[in-house]
């Protein structure tokens, strides 16, 4: 099953969004104590966990490419696929999450749920078709024990 835009453009897409809502609707506007530390915090955090995640898919020799996941020759499920079966879409998200907080638009964390509904409806659900096609038993198996995002 072929995927028809690729995660990382909706990162992309997700974060220029954001760019232009906190420049265009300043009212939404906040500030607190720790506010920077805790973008720094995410967006680190975001950083390490594609890092593993995909350390993990070249570790195990297996492709990492969302737009045919059918490629995939091996299920990986170890390590940080063992708390989450979409470690790379969750540092996505960490890092836009990060990016709402340096734009200090409180309204950005809604286009950062609308990312998490896309990926979710147009990228992992034709990914979970494609793998329980490709590894059957195995991967359904795998999605009762491990959850979506985390």
């Amino acid at each position: 099953m072929k995927i028809k835009l690729p995660p990382a453009i909706i990162f992309v897409f997700t974060g220029l969004l954001m760019y232009l809502l906190a420049t265009f609707l300043p009212v939404g506007y906040f500030d607190f104590f720790g506010r920077r530390l805790l973008m720094k915090v995410l967006a680190g955090l975001g950083v390490v966990i594609a890092f593993i995640a995909i350390f993990q898919f070249l570790r195990a020799r297996t492709t990492a490419d969302p737009i045919n996941p059918s490629k995939a020759n091996k299920l990986v499920t170890g390590g940080l696929y063992s708390f989450s079966r979409n470690p790379m879409y969750l540092a996505m998200l960490l890092i836009l999450l990060a990016w709402g907080l340096a734009l200090g638009n409180a309204f950005n964390t809604l286009l950062a749920a609308g990312f998490v509904s896309v990926m979710n409806r147009f990228q992992i659900k034709r990914e979970e078709v494609a793998l329980l096609e490709k590894f059957g038993k195995e991967y359904a198996q795998y999605c009762i024990k491990v959850r979506r995002w985390f």
